[in-house]
């Protein structure tokens, strides 16, 4: 089929190219704008118990506010607050409220609850219009207030400083604008350099540059519109991804692609001929890599998690674009330009080097295949087992953008001003079960000791918040750690065990808040694992086994990769956790690494034992089909994963904690997935499982028998058998 393929786009180089242009403006002209959100809670189902406590919360205590912003006060030289400095205060809030900034409800003024302890700090609440603080307006909305706060505290010798949800949103935006920016030159860089120490070539490393970039417009577009259509939710991460997954996978589809084209060239055929035959040969890998990629994507529309839904089809839809270019508008590019044009100033491409490194590797894994199994292994199993020290972290404002932001600094100020949890405390929202039965309020004093003798609890107010109707009380629970910490989560755990256990007859308790929201992420985290993972193994394992034609392969190739997977958290951990001394790793990490260490990583695997059968096929003994496969097929995988690691490498510029996690571990999990599992582990396993590593497919590798289409993969341009000696 892929030589038919091929032999289409050859021959018709302008109308694909044509027909991607055409495409590409109109999708690009039509799609929606893809917007982030940020609130961590729309990305929960309605029946966890802090979604349940937010609508309770909505319907009883209408009137009530979470402050989508807070004004943080302060002496400009660090000292007490004064009477004057309270006189100022006072002037600054009035001035903000008299502005009218667009969301903003109420500026409320400083009081004696609002100020700290020590009378150093003082707070300002600010409310929004319902359910806005989330919204991208909401940053303008923050930077006016930032603005104007400023103005009116200059000269009073008081600093004012705006931090809360709002502001977070205002600074999340900067943050990963810069990043993506930063992003998107260093991969740019890193192709541009790597393509150009490989080929030699100025045309061949920017043209994957100038291609990607047309058909990454496309897939952003429809991405666009997939969001737009079904209502999925991305959070502030997904375009540095994209662009991350778009110039790397792109990538390393062009280097499978170039560097059996050159081989072509190589063996004597004509240049047309020589992109049909390197469209027939590896376009079945590409959209089978392509595909294990796209269905490990695709599972996650199973989360539990709404960033996930959106995050898995999103990359999903890029990754299909990518290998529908890599197989159409690239090959009808390339076949257009002569080699000479296309290769220059370089002539290597003419022969293949002598004493080649890969021919020694290859050597190497033919002779001493169990040595090498024994070690690559060995090494893949002890960074294994450092994943068991893993620990999630849930502060993902704090971990998407650097410390130094304004929100960042009101954050910590507060957290060391106030008690830790202060700055989010949660609620405990007792309700009625009877229609038109109001609480008792004898029963509430004994309740609010109940929930005050939890661990980990520092203050329940003892007067809690009455509903008009009296059948609904609110109990603010101040946390002694801070609200994202794993410790707080632990106590909203044990709180909502002593809130339910205790709960007078005929009513309901909920907990809610920011803390009982990254308890359920944590608890819907543990069911996407227990769920997305084996299914997306099984339907790799599947995608495998029809490309192989085998069922033994498919299962030492996913073991491997569950080691590859089970090594990167471990040296993530070591790094971040022991050497870095940071709490834990965002908690979404796992599946960041799951997504491409284990779905992409699978690329080079793929790539690795298509062209390892395809010798074997050719009548070559196991250990020699191996030693071929790393010869020829290793300075593609060596390349395009020393490419995609840099290329995700680049997200450590990003100058926070989320990313420079996401980068550091795939970049990582991607080197082990192309230097240790492909190159190395499963070529000597199938060495050394011979070959029962294609059953039931005997026939097909022991020379006696030719797969299906495997003449279209071994011929020229018309499908006639390739001359011995050729290769």
């Amino acid at each position: 089929m892929f030589h038919r393929i091929g032999q289409f786009v050859v021959s018709k180089a302008w109308w694909v190219i044509g027909a991607w242009i055409i495409a590409a403006v109109a999708i690009i002209a039509t799609a929606p704008t893809l917007t982030a959100q940020t609130d961590e809670s729309s990305f929960l189902p309605k029946h966890y118990e802090s979604i349940q406590a937010s609508l309770v919360q909505e319907k009883a205590f209408p009137g009530n506010f979470t402050p989508a912003a807070m004004l943080l006060f302060e002496r400009t030289d660090g000292g007490t607050l004064t009477t004057a400095d309270k006189a100022a205060m006072d002037k600054v809030v009035q001035g903000l409220g008299d502005k009218h900034v667009n969301l903003v409800e109420k500026v409320v003024p400083v009081s004696a609850q609002t100020t700290s302890k020590d009378g150093k700090y003082a707070l300002s609440m600010i409310a929004m219009e319902k359910n806005s603080e989330h919204k991208p307006e909401a940053g303008d909305t923050a930077k006016q207030l930032r603005d104007d706060a400023q103005q009116l505290a200059a000269g009073t010798g008081l600093k004012a400083q705006l931090g809360g949800t709002a502001a977070q949103v205002l600074d999340q935006k900067d943050s990963s604008d810069l990043a993506n920016k930063l992003i998107g030159i260093g991969t740019v860089v890193i192709i541009l350099l790597t393509l150009g120490i490989i080929f030699r070539s100025p045309i061949i490393a920017l043209l994957p540059v100038f291609l990607i970039a047309i058909f990454s417009m496309v897939a952003n577009g429809l991405i666009a519109d997939a969001s737009k259509l079904f209502g999925l939710q991305a959070d502030p991460s997904v375009s540095a991804i994209l662009i991350v997954v778009l110039f790397g996978v792109g990538t390393d589809y062009f280097l499978f692609l170039m560097f059996r084209y050159r081989e072509r060239l190589r063996a004597g055929d004509e240049r047309k001929q020589a992109m049909v035959n390197a469209v027939g040969r590896v376009g079945e890998a590409i959209a089978s890599a392509a595909g294990a990629v796209i269905v490990a994507f695709s599972v996650l529309v199973l989360s539990s998690l709404g960033m996930f839904k959106a995050l898995g089809p999103s990359l999903a839809i890029a990754v299909a674009v990518t290998a529908l270019a890599s197989v159409t508008l690239v090959p009808a590019v390339l076949s257009l330009i002569p080699e000479r044009v296309l290769f220059w100033p370089s002539k290597a491409w003419q022969r293949e080097p002598r004493n080649a490194k890969f021919a020694v590797l290859g050597n190497l894994v033919q002779r001493r295949p169990a040595l090498v199994a024994i070690v690559s292994g060995a090494l893949m199993v002890l960074l294994s087992f450092a994943a068991l020290g893993y620990k999630g972290t849930f502060d993902l404002a704090s971990g998407s953008m650097p410390k130094t932001k304004e929100s960042m600094v009101v954050q910590d100020t507060m957290m060391k001003a106030f008690s830790a949890g202060a700055s989010d405390p949660s609620h405990v929202y007792l309700t009625s079960t009877q229609d038109g039965v109001k609480l008792d309020p004898a029963s509430l004093d004994g309740y609010t000791a109940a929930l005050g003798k939890v661990d980990g609890v520092a203050q329940v107010n003892p007067k809690p918040n009455l509903s008009k109707d009296g059948a609904t009380a609110d109990f603010t629970v101040t946390l002694k750690d801070a609200p994202a910490t794993n410790a707080a989560i632990d106590t909203v755990g044990k709180l909502r065990s002593t809130a339910h256990a205790s709960a007078p007859q005929g009513t309901q308790a909920y907990v809610g808040g920011q803390t009982a929201v990254y308890k359920d992420i944590n608890t819907a985290m543990a069911r996407d694992y227990s769920l997305v993972f084996p299914i997306a193994a099984l339907l790799i394992m599947l995608i495998l086994g029809l490309l192989l034609r085998s069922v033994v392969a498919p299962w030492y190739l996913m073991a491997a990769v569950g080691l590859g997977f089970g090594a990167t958290v471990g040296a993530t951990s070591l790094l971040f956790q022991h050497v870095q001394g940071e709490a834990g790793l965002m908690f979404m990490l796992p599946m960041f690494i799951y997504l491409f260490v284990v779905a992409i990583g699978t690329d080079y695997n793929i790539l690795m034992i298509a062209r390892l059968r395809e010798e074997a096929a050719e009548g070559h003994s196991p250990r020699e089909a191996a030693g071929l496969a790393i010869r020829h097929g290793g300075p593609t995988v060596a390349a395009a994963g020393s490419i995609l690691a840099a290329t995700f490498g680049t997200m450590l510029l990003a100058g926070n904690s989320l990313f420079s996690q996401i980068g550091f571990s795939v970049a990582f999990g991607i080197a082990v997935s192309a230097f240790v599992m492909a190159l190395f582990f499963t070529p000597a396993l199938t060495a050394l499982l011979g070959r029962a590593a294609w059953w039931p497919g005997h026939g097909e590798v022991s020379g006696h028998a030719e797969p299906a289409g495997l003449h279209l993969l071994q011929g020229d341009a018309q499908g006639e058998p390739e001359p011995a000696g050729r290769r």
